[in-house]
C-alpha cells in the first residue's frame, strides 16, 4: 500500500490509500493532481538521520575515502519540504547539489535495535532529495548551514509499505526531465537493517522519523528555476522546484 498526508478542502490534514491515482480518506476520494488538495510531505519527522558517503561512485566523485562504520548527520523538521514545493535554499550560494536517495519512514519508538528485527521498527519507504550548500558544508564540520536549512530535505510523495520496494530498487534524479543519477540498493554499502541498528545504537528513534540512506553517483549543481524528480522503484517520484537568489 502507498499513504498519502495531504491536507484537505476545509483546512483539515488527512492520511490516505493511494489507489490508481486517488487517495482515499473515510468516504471521500480526491484525485491525487487536484487542486482541491495540498499533498504534504508523507510523514512528519521529528529528525531526519541522513548517512554519507554510503555508495562507493559517490564517495569517490567527492574525492572522498569510504567510512569503516556509516556517517551520520542530521536535518531537523524545518529541512523538510513536501511534493510539489519551492525549495529556497540560502541567498548568494554558487553550489546547490541535489541527492536523490532513498528515506526509511520508522513506524514505532525504538532504541538498541538489533539488525536481525529491524524491519519490524519501518513503516514503509520515500523519496528524499538531500539537498545540499556545498559552499558552507566544504567549511564546516557539522554541516548545519551545508545541509539542515529551511526546505533542505523534500519528502515524498508517498509512504509505500516494505512490499512495495524491491530490495534492488532503482534510484534515479531527473533534473529538467534529463538523467542525472541512476543507481541502485543493492549498492548500498550499509544496508537498512545495519542503519538502523547503528543509529539506534545512539538515538532514540520516533513515529514519523526518517532515515536518508544515501545517494549514488552523479550529483551536481542546480540553477534557478530547476525542476528536480526524484524517483525510487515502488515508491513513485517525488517533484519540486528550486529558487535560487
Amino acid at each position: 500500500m502507498k499513504y498519502v498526508r495531504f491536507r484537505d478542502p476545509a483546512g483539515a490534514v488527512r492520511r490516505g490509500e493511494l489507489d490508481d491515482g486517488r487517495i482515499h480518506f473515510a468516504n471521500d476520494s480526491y484525485d491525487f493532481e487536484s487542486e482541491a488538495i495540498d499533498v504534504l510531505a508523507p510523514c512528519a519527522p521529528s529528525k531526519i538521520v541522513c548517512i554519507g558517503r554510503n555508495y562507493a561512485d559517490h564517495a569517490a566523485e567527492m574525492g572522498s575515502d569510504l567510512p569503516d562504520r556509516p556517517l551520520l548527520f542530521l536535518k531537523g523538521p524545518n529541512a523538510v519540504a513536501g511534493h510539489g514545493d519551492v525549495v529556497e535554499p540560502p541567498a548568494g550560494k554558487e553550489r546547490i547539489d541535489y541527492e536523490a536517495e532513498l528515506g526509511v519512514v520508522i513506524g514505532e519508538q525504538c532504541r538498541h535495535v538489533p539488525e536481525s528485527e529491524a524491519m519490524d521498527v519501518v513503516e514503509g519507504f520515500t523519496c528524499v532529495d538531500d539537498v545540499s550548500n556545498r559552499d558552507d558544508q566544504d567549511d564546516e564540520q557539522n554541516w548545519i548551514r551545508g545541509k539542515a536549512f529551511d526546505g533542505a530535505a523534500p519528502i515524498g510523495p508517498v509512504v509505500a509499505t516494505p512490499e512495495e520496494v524491491p530490495e534492488d530498487a532503482a534510484v534515479r534524479s531527473r533534473v529538467n526531465g534529463e538523467l542525472r543519477q541512476d543507481g541502485s540498493l543493492e549498492q548500498l554499502i550499509f544496508s537498512v537493517p545495519e542503519l538502523i541498528a547503528e543509529i539506534t545504537t545512539y538515538l532514540t528513534l520516533e513515529p514519523g522519523d526518517v532515515i536518508a540512506t544515501g545517494t549514488p553517483e552523479g550529483v551536481g549543481a542546480l540553477s534557478d528555476g530547476d525542476e528536480v524528480a526524484i524517483k525510487v522503484e515502488g515508491v513513485g517520484t517525488l517533484e519540486h522546484s528550486v529558487r535560487l537568489r
